[in-house]
């Protein structure tokens, strides 16, 4: 038997894929020739990628998409931890799983650069620190851990705590609302005033209009500026967010607040090295765009789950109504242990950013496969957090899986991999998980939120994941 027949047969079956839909199932179980990626260097003892092209030209972009995390677990159970696939009109080398993981992300001997996250993203942020490279990406990010320091974060929590009472407080109550646009709003004033100490709302429909097509962008099918199209867009975005930093700028090279706009433009490395002008622009749309999109979806995901398992609302209620009415600085969020398991749990079930794109600078292998330079690659973290050999019953929802005790993260390096790792792991991290958690701090003492019993939150991968409905909650002021 042929290995590429061996792949054929043991193709899962899709019960375990919610696909209510006959067209959604014949879609995703198409069957399309395996073929190899390129054929191994003679004596080499390595095996070929073996993959499948998918629809003429468009590939399984679509698929991949439309189904999100049901398509990355379909193709692991198909071809295991290193695969290809055709998607915008070229081929990717899918790595998933723990192991495979850890060879791409820890990188020894530096054969992937960020240049796959060139391929979708450059032309809309523009080297921003996730697009740099090796040396070059080592001092930028030693620079700019200035800006991330512990009493650093103390002080954009303390600016971003009345903006989110003030804001979390405004919604009303006893209604129902589409929740995740309003955090997204609310993501983003917070963004506004502890990046660049601008109030709230000024500015804000604009800066997120451009925001919202810079990342769409990415995966756009026409990657050409087409009026109306995605990509064009994204490049009007880009435009919109150059000028407006770039004007701001001067003001803040003079100041000496305590916005990360400012502290960028006074940070300097232990040599004494400092951004130029233009490092700062392009450092600031990519820390404006990471810090309110991931965000918005990690506080919609953790919003979901209370909302889906009240008693975790309950239990996380009763912590945050404990502290008291003062605004909790950076200590006492440390100290709700229920949110910071329920926030893990929501990590893993929606990773905020589901693939992560390398290139390989020269021929490597990855679990004895090969792999020519040249070749555009996709890290999937998704896959990771649903394996079932690092975690028990991973599409159940199970915060004590993070207690100490049980501690089911630890079982692989990159089992639970939301932040990303090795050298480019998420600079900001710190600051994203205790945004999040000040922000449903604020939800909980204010509201309690339910959705129907056998509503399920359905994600659009377009992009980035973005609740389909909006996330239609049930809101009610507690007082």
């Amino acid at each position: 038997m042929t290995v590429a027949r061996a792949i054929r047969e043991r193709v899962p079956p899709l019960t375990a894929i919610p696909l209510p839909r006959a067209v959604d199932r014949r879609l995703l179980d198409q069957r399309w020739p395996v073929r190899e990626l390129a054929a191994p260097p003679p004596g080499s003892g390595l095996a070929p990628v073996l993959g499948d092209a998918g629809a003429p030209v468009l590939g399984h972009a679509i698929d991949s998409m439309r189904f999100g995390l049901d398509f990355a677990l379909h193709r692991y159970a198909k071809y295991g931890p290193v695969s290809w696939m055709g998607a915008f009109g070229q081929r990717i080398v899918v790595l998933a799983g723990p192991d495979a993981t850890q060879a791409v992300l820890v990188n020894r001997d530096k054969a992937f650069s960020q240049e796959g996250w060139r391929v979708f993203i450059e032309r809309f942020f523009h080297r921003g620190l996730m697009l740099l490279d090796f040396e070059e990406h080592h001092l930028h990010r030693r620079i700019m851990q200035e800006a991330f320091t512990r009493d650093k974060l103390a002080v954009y929590l303390r600016q971003a705590a009345p903006v989110l009472r003030a804001g979390v407080s405004a919604w009303g109550g006893d209604r129902r609302l589409r929740l995740y646009w309003l955090l997204k709003r609310l993501t983003l004033d917070v963004a506004s005033r502890v990046f660049m100490d601008m109030p709230p709302g000024a500015d804000a429909e604009a800066l997120n209009r451009a925001f919202v097509g810079t990342v769409r962008a990415a995966t756009a099918l026409v990657r050409v500026p087409v009026p109306g199209g995605r990509w064009a867009a994204g490049l009007h975005g880009r435009r919109v967010l150059e000028r407006y930093f770039t004007e701001k700028l001067p003001s803040k090279r003079r100041s000496g607040g305590a916005d990360l706009f400012s502290a960028l433009c006074h940070a300097r490395g232990d040599d004494g090295a400092e951004f130029t002008d233009d490092d700062v622009v392009n450092h600031m749309i990519f820390l404006m765009m990471a810090a309110h999109d991931t965000a918005t979806i990690t506080s919609s995901a953790v919003a979901y789950h209370l909302a889906k398992h009240p008693e975790w609302q309950e239990r996380a209620r009763a912590e945050s109504l404990a502290l008291g009415g003062d605004l909790p600085d950076l200590e006492a969020l440390e100290s709700l242990r229920t949110l910071d398991l329920v926030i893990k749990e929501a990590l893993r079930l929606t990773a905020p950013v589901p693939s992560l794109p390398r290139m390989t600078v020269r021929d490597t292998e990855v679990l004895g496969h090969y792999l020519p330079a040249g070749t555009l690659c996709n890290v999937s973290p998704n896959t990771n957090h649903y394996s079932p050999d690092h975690w028990t019953n991973p599409h159940a929802f199970d915060p004590e899986r993070f207690a100490e005790g049980r501690r089911e993260d630890k079982s692989h390096r990159f089992a639970w991999m939301p932040f990303g790792g090795g050298a480019h792991k998420c600079i900001g991290m710190h600051f994203g998980t205790n945004e999040v958690k000040l922000l449903m701090h604020e939800m909980l003492r204010t509201y309690r939120w339910s959705v129907p019993e056998d509503y399920r939150l359905k994600w659009d991968y377009v992009s980035l994941p973005v609740p389909v409905d909006g996330l239609t909650v049930h809101l009610k002021r507690l007082r």
